[in-house]
């Protein structure tokens, strides 16, 4: 997570915790404090999905699913799904839908 805390304290790591553990997830969240790997990735929204290969390289970068901003658990898992060519094949898919969210609140400097 990209955004400034201290600017939007509702984006804060405790409040993040609030939010994984009310929606049940477990797996590990990450917290750019600096806002450095936001910006090296060039990361615009969040979500932002970023998916490696076994070598590290940059194979999938897209949305979620097809839902955008409306829940749809019928929505094609595009992340998933990526995730698993990228598995199999080292390679993301050749079509990558952009992820659609809120700006990221980028730290005035």
């Amino acid at each position: 997570m990209t955004n400034d805390a201290s600017d939007y304290p509702e984006d804060s790591f405790d409040n993040m915790k609030l939010f994984a553990a009310r929606h049940a997830m477990t797996f590990p969240y990450v917290l750019d404090e600096a806002q450095e790997v936001g910006r090296a990735y060039g990361a615009v929204c969040t979500p932002d999905f970023f998916g490696f290969n076994a070598n590290l390289e940059l194979a999938y970068r897209g949305r979620l699913d097809a839902s955008g901003r409306v829940s749809d658990p019928s929505a094609a898992r595009e992340l998933y799904d990526a995730m698993v060519e990228i598995a199999r094949t080292g390679r993301g898919p050749a079509v990558q839908k952009p992820s659609v969210g809120c700006s990221i609140k980028w730290r005035k400097e």
